[in-house]
């Protein structure tokens, strides 16, 4: 046998950022024998709270007089909206310099919005007490008396000249030694340099890569290369404050790799950027850096988001990068500091005030927009709640301003269970599976290793779908573009009716999007129905290895390769392109979180050839693998959890996943029976048992856990789960990873 028996999990390399220094040893849950010592890993804690009305109203003339209804409010307010804050500097004595963006959204609605600094005072509500209320006290207005400015603004004929959301979209800051201030701008993009009054002290530095929509110079005819409201979000800024660094929101818009996004160089003593850029890689096309801030010689805090809110939320996540540090392909290398979806919360901060505010918190809301360090290492964050239009926290009632403090503390996770956690497709039974978005709620429910099913596209991308068939996983039956692709396919043998991934090139299936397979069984899921698009392999191996689980280890793959023998008669095999996306991404060495599985034989033996990861051998309840049926050899799957059968598959696999039936079989009134022989003897061949697919309705489990005759209400997951593993199952693929999770715990 080529490969050891144990499927064991360690450590990825991780920066002191995410681990205590601990050896990486095998065990815990996913791993072959458990570690009684735990693991030191970093748990981000939430320390302070504290809030403001999102219906608050600073001094000032009327606002919102042209901004968009939402959440039961409608302009003009009486006075100036302070709709949270994009940016945030740190005082140094408590309090804060809160930054407001443009207003309400554009510039043809928020030409009545004043843009501030508000200096802004929490009322922390911390485990010893406190209100968790913000104090707003004295603001900052931006202007432009000398006539810095030199193209029309709203306020252009008045003395003070002060600035408005029409004119400029102010979204980053940071302060320099002597007070003044740097600011971040998206319209242009522009660089600001106001003074501590708010006085622009030169005009806005233009952006060397080029111009937005709105930017005010954009010639007749030039295409701007900038997406609107895509510039400087993010400003960080050297110890010294010599050196800025801008980062571009979003990508380029002619460029090739959508997920790229660009950090410059601003020398302020010089007046010019000096040449030197970086690339940053997000998870999706669609991420925006939200914010960053330097913490030491070339490292920064980048905040990378998405654009859902609440229950829908992905990434709301804050990486460590270092400038002197860049992969293979050139992009920075990132770390994983902070998920803000899930950050322990024991004293119960803020509880009851809606989504995400119990243990843990998360702060799920659409503009997760500011982090800073404070000197003490903690963590500040907070949010643009885009008033009156986010609702993150309760529907229907627009978010408040949050500000959190998060405690970056070492602690040691309990002895973790012997038995491997998968989630199933991700989580499938709470978000629509093979998402990006069940995969993180699968993250956050403590699974070891999430399971992406690969098929081909037309042009040879791997992208995750149960099937290559996607009429039930997508919206593709609703796109009249593509109603002539429907066909009718001979799939392993059997007659399928629908839209096949093969007929899709991958842009045409990113038009697509994500919807729940099983409604009748899982209505609540339908919610996220036309939000998510179809990930590639890619996208899942980079979420996946920029995660930790919850014992602290690198959160792992288990990719099924599905009809393996169909895809090679297409010309688009499957195996090459994943063993090159696993190295492309480090994944490729024996100790990797990887476990490759099919259905099949011969594409296993195929990939025992080509990688070092390991291999575990699918095993369904009845029929034969398709590529025995097409070479007419008449074994079938019973066959294999043969001794003689298990005896072979150790020769080319590390292990198996069976059926639930092969191991422990149904009477005839849907009980559990007595186990079989074949977790013992899959043991005696040196192989793993993982044990599929564990599901919380009624009408998956056996008789004696289903809670009511209803098919889809939940029953008693959990007590099936036990049986099985105290029956030696190893692992275990589940719908319900947090269930199974605390289950094996």
């Amino acid at each position: 046998m080529r490969r050891s028996a144990a499927v064991t999990v360690l450590a990825a390399a991780m920066t002191v950022a995410l681990l205590a220094p601990a050896p990486a040893t095998a065990g815990g849950r996913g791993g072959g024998g458990g570690d009684d010592r735990g693991r030191h890993v970093v748990q981000p804690t939430l320390v302070a709270r504290a809030t403001l009305s999102a219906d608050f109203i600073a001094p000032g003339p009327p606002s919102g007089a042209a901004a968009t209804p939402a959440n039961g409010r409608q302009g003009p307010f009486p006075g100036q909206v302070v709709p949270g804050f994009s940016g945030m500097v740190d005082a140094g004595d408590g309090t804060f310099w809160g930054l407001t963006d443009n207003g309400f959204g554009s510039k043809a609605n928020s030409a009545d919005f004043l843009l501030r600094l508000y200096r802004v005072t929490p009322d922390w509500q911390t485990a010893r007490g406190g209100a968790g209320q913000i104090q707003v006290g004295e603001f900052i207005s931006l202007r432009d008396p000398d006539r810095r400015i030199d193209f029309p603004i709203v306020n252009d004929a008045t003395p003070d000249r002060l600035l408005t959301g029409a004119d400029l979209d102010v979204e980053s800051v940071v302060r320099a030694k002597d007070g003044t201030f740097w600011i971040g701008e998206e319209f242009g993009p522009f660089l600001l340099h106001v003074d501590a009054s708010g006085k622009l002290l030169a005009p806005p530095v233009p952006f060397v890569g080029g111009k937005s929509p709105q930017n005010p110079y954009l010639e007749p005819g030039e295409t701007p290369n900038i997406r609107a409201s895509r510039g400087f979000e993010a400003l960080a800024s050297s110890r010294d404050g010599r050196l800025l660094y801008p980062i571009t929101e979003g990508a380029f818009v002619d460029d090739p790799q959508q997920r790229r996004r660009t950090i410059y160089e601003f020398d302020t003593a010089a007046g010019s950027y000096t040449g030197r850029t970086w690339a940053y890689q997000t998870h999706r096309d669609a991420n925006l850096v939200g914010d960053a801030f330097m913490t030491g010689r070339g490292e920064l805090l980048l905040i990378e988001r998405d654009d859902f809110e609440g229950p829908a939320s992905v990434v709301k996540r804050v990486y460590r990068v270092d400038l002197r540090r860049t992969d293979p392909d050139g992009y920075l290398t990132k770390t994983l500091v902070l998920d803000a979806l899930k950050i322990a919360n024991p004293d119960r901060l803020g509880s009851g005030d809606g989504y995400g505010t119990d243990d843990p918190f998360a702060l799920p809301v659409q503009s997760f927009e500011t982090v800073v360090q404070l000197r003490d290492g903690r963590l500040l964050i907070a949010n643009d709640n885009n008033y009156p239009g986010n609702a993150a926290r309760i529907p229907g009632t627009p978010d408040d301003t949050e500000m959190a403090l998060v405690d970056l503390r070492t602690v040691r996770t309990p002895h973790a269970s012997d038995v491997t956690v998968v989630g199933h497709r991700g989580a499938s039974g709470y978000r629509p599976e093979h998402t990006l978005a069940s995969y993180e709620t699968a993250i956050l429910q403590c699974a070891d290793y999430i399971e992406p099913d690969l098929v081909a596209t037309k042009d040879g991308v791997l992208v995750a779908r149960h099937e290559n068939e996607i009429g039930g996983t997508t919206d593709v039956a609703a796109r009249p573009e593509f109603a002539a692709r429907q066909v009718t396919k001979v799939i392993d043998g059997r007659s399928v009716t629908g839209w096949f991934t093969e007929d899709f090139t991958l842009a045409e299936l990113r038009t697509l999007r994500a919807r729940e397979r099983l409604p009748e069984v899982r209505p609540a899921n339908t919610a996220f129905d036309g939000l998510y698009e179809i990930p590639t392999l890619d996208e899942v191996l980079d979420l996946a290895r920029h995660s930790v689980s919850c014992d602290g280890r690198q959160v792992g793959v288990y990719p099924e390769t599905k009809h393996p023998t169909y895809f090679d008669s297409l010309g688009l095999s499957l195996e090459e392109p994943l063993v090159a996306q696993l190295a492309a991404d480090g994944l490729d060495g024996r100790r990797a979180p990887v476990i490759i599985q099919s259905f099949e034989t011969g594409n296993l033996r195929q990939l025992d050839a080509m990688t070092r990861v390991r291999l575990a051998q699918l095993v369904d309840c009845s029929g034969a693998p398709h590529d025995l049926v097409v070479a007419g050899d008449p074994r079938t799957y019973r066959d294999l959890v043969t001794r003689r059968g298990l005896a072979e598959i150790s020769r080319y696999a590390d292990g198996v996943g069976l059926c639930k039936d092969l191991m422990i079989p149904r009477t005839a009134d849907g009980s559990l029976g007595a186990p079989t022989p074949v977790i013992r003897d899959a043991h005696r061949a040196g192989l793993e048992v993982h044990g599929w697919t564990f599901r919380r309705e009624n009408q998956f489990l056996p008789a004696q856990f289903r809670s009511s005759a209803d098919p889809n209400a939940p029953g008693d997951l959990a007590g099936e789960i036990r049986v099985f593993v105290g029956a030696g199952m190893d692992g275990l693929f589940s719908d319900n990873p947090d269930i199974a999770a605390a289950t094996v715990g």
